[in-house]
């Protein structure tokens, strides 16, 4: 009896071995596959594993039964937004407070969405407020973007709903607008009216104070009209520039909104002419060389 035991289990392993081999060639590589094409879309996943995730579909059949946050910028909100969002920039030094606030003001879960993807806002709203111990937070990633796409009835574009999808600015859209730097430099003249439009904080001097410049807020539509105006009446190209160039992606709604076409924006905004000009500055404070 006992002799044999040793013979059993060994029979007993070889049979394993085969189904074994077979989940690692299938459950096991499919099983690789999915997260891997899942980071390929949602970049940020990975990181915020601790994040719950509220998918396109979902937010659609649960919209009644959530609070919508916008936790971009008032500008970005009142471009384009969710229908009935709120907004409660993630920046804003009073943003865990006016959490706890709404929280205590439903129960309801609240959803959190920011421009989507590779935007990490969404993301950190929800560790925010689970580090405040506020619970019922989550993170809808796809972003406005997505969302405007599959439900232009649940979502506003300048004030207005429900929104046509033909309305929306494709990414190549945008990329037909930008100049790099030195094309974008090129292009002031006589022909042409540059606009500045970043915001107080971030400016420093004018880029091109011999050419004209004009300087305006996003945010400030008495100032911008005239400029607009000028530029449609006077058939001259506005050559428009931001800090990085972000904020002029929403700005591109508001020119198209008023009917000019003939515009163009500075591919990676006041940032992007210093790297150009001056070079990039690395950690340590090394200049890379322009190549």
């Amino acid at each position: 009896m006992n002799t044999l035991r040793p013979t059993l289990y060994l029979l007993a392993a070889l049979c394993l071995l085969p189904s074994a081999h077979a989940a690692t060639a299938t459950g096991g590589d499919a099983a690789a596959a999915k997260p891997k094409a899942v980071s390929d879309a949602f970049p940020l996943r990975a990181k915020y594993i601790d994040v719950t995730i509220l998918e396109t579909a979902s937010l659609d059949k649960r919209f009644n039964e959530v609070v919508v946050v916008d936790v971009r910028t008032k500008y970005e909100y009142d471009t384009l937004r969710i229908k009935d969002a709120a907004l409660i920039p993630v920046t804003d030094r009073t943003f865990v407070d006016q959490v706890r606030k709404l929280r205590e003001s439903t129960p309801k879960p609240i959803v959190f969405y920011c421009n989507g993807k590779t935007c990490a806002k969404s993301y950190d709203a929800v560790l925010y407020a689970l580090n405040a111990r506020i619970p019922n937070v989550l993170c809808y990633d796809a972003g406005i973007d997505d969302w405007a796409r599959a439900h232009p009835g649940r979502t506003e574009l300048l004030g207005k709903s429900p929104i046509k999808i033909e309305d929306l600015i494709t990414h190549d859209k945008f990329k037909g607008h930008l100049l790099d730097p030195k094309a974008f430099e090129a292009r002031i003249g006589a022909a042409s009216i540059v606009l500045d439009v970043r915001d107080r904080a971030q400016r420093d001097s004018l880029l091109f104070p011999s050419r004209g410049e004009q300087r305006a807020s996003l945010e400030d539509k008495d100032k911008l009209d005239p400029i607009i105006e000028r530029a449609k009446k006077e058939k001259k190209t506005l050559l428009v520039y931001d800090q990085v160039g972000k904020q002029v992606q929403w700005f591109q709604y508001y020119l198209e909104s008023k009917g000019l076409k003939d515009y163009f924006f500075m591919k990676g905004g006041a940032q992007g002419y210093f790297d150009a000009t001056l070079g990039k500055v690395s950690f340590g404070g090394k200049k890379e060389e322009k190549k």
